[in-house]
């Protein structure tokens, strides 16, 4: 019942946005998405060219994104009255539901600018619902401290023990850990067999039964109801994350997904029509 790696990649250069630099790692042609996770990015440079464009305003409709600063920070601001700056050990979780208009911009015109943006997908029935907004700095992050001084920060779900993190999303019920695992440290975590999972490793090196991964490496793990994760000699950190298989058409459309092309159609049209 522990599930396995069935797929690595270590993503693509890609740049969005008006010239970010990113390592597009969810939704490239080596992997196109893991159910309902439909795009993960990475960011890390301290060359400010690499990012001071930031995202401008731009629309979203049908999914979720998840924005999680490790170095640096970001402001986000919308159309429906959010604002706020995502600083270091922060999340941002926007669902744009029938639309949104939104800007991502860095606070910073030099340092180093570290994280993450995850898209997840909205079930059919949800995604014209409205807008929504969670914001939570690292202070608010829940934080489970395991026996061998390894740290676990819960963003959402909740650990076999109990740490449940701050983020509430019954749609596709995700888990979203950040792990730090000290030298030759296991960990392990249900995690139910109607979710697929990913692994992101940031630092170091783990074992998952027979598969080894290292720094800026994803695995995709294989069916069954729990993960088991062992850091190598200089310990470990990775995200893990999860959510509930939609099993649902996707059509993509640039900054939306939908379950049909028609509906991606509709959206440009409403776009264009000034009703975001």
């Amino acid at each position: 019942m522990i599930r396995k790696i069935i797929q690595t990649t270590k993503g693509i250069p890609v740049t969005d946005g008006a010239g970010v630099k990113l390592t597009r790692i969810i939704a490239s042609p080596e992997l196109d998405m893991v159910d309902p996770l439909l795009l993960l990015d990475r960011f890390e440079t301290e060359n400010p060219d690499d990012y001071i464009g930031g995202f401008p305003p731009h629309p979203h409709r049908g999914f979720e994104t998840v924005t999680y600063m490790l170095e640096g920070s970001m402001r986000h601001k919308d159309n429906t009255g959010n604002e706020g700056v995502v600083e270091p050990g922060g999340i941002q979780w926007m669902t744009a539901g029938k639309g949104i208009m939104h800007s991502e911009m860095p606070e910073q015109d030099e340092g180093l600018m570290r994280g993450f943006q995850l898209w997840i997908n909205l079930p059919a029935s949800h995604k014209m619902s409205e807008p929504g907004y969670q914001e939570f700095s690292g202070d608010h992050i829940a934080r489970e401290d395991t026996e061998r001084g390894g740290i676990i920060r819960v963003i959402t779900g909740t650990t076999d023990k109990g740490t449940a993190g701050p983020v509430i999303n019954k749609l596709t019920d995700p888990l979203y850990l950040d792990i730090t695992l000290t030298p030759g440290e296991s960990f392990s975590q249900s995690v139910p067999q109607s979710h697929n999972a990913v692994i992101y490793m940031i630092e170091g090196e783990v074992a998952i039964d027979d598969t080894n991964l290292c720094h800026e490496q994803l695995g995709v793990f294989g069916d069954g109801a729990a993960v088991q994760i062992t850091s190598a000699s200089e310990g470990a950190r990775f995200l893990l994350m999860a959510g509930k298989r939609l099993e649902e058409p996707v059509a993509r459309g640039g900054p939306f997904v939908m379950n049909t092309r028609a509906e991606v159609l509709e959206a440009f049209a409403d776009l264009r029509a000034g009703r975001f």
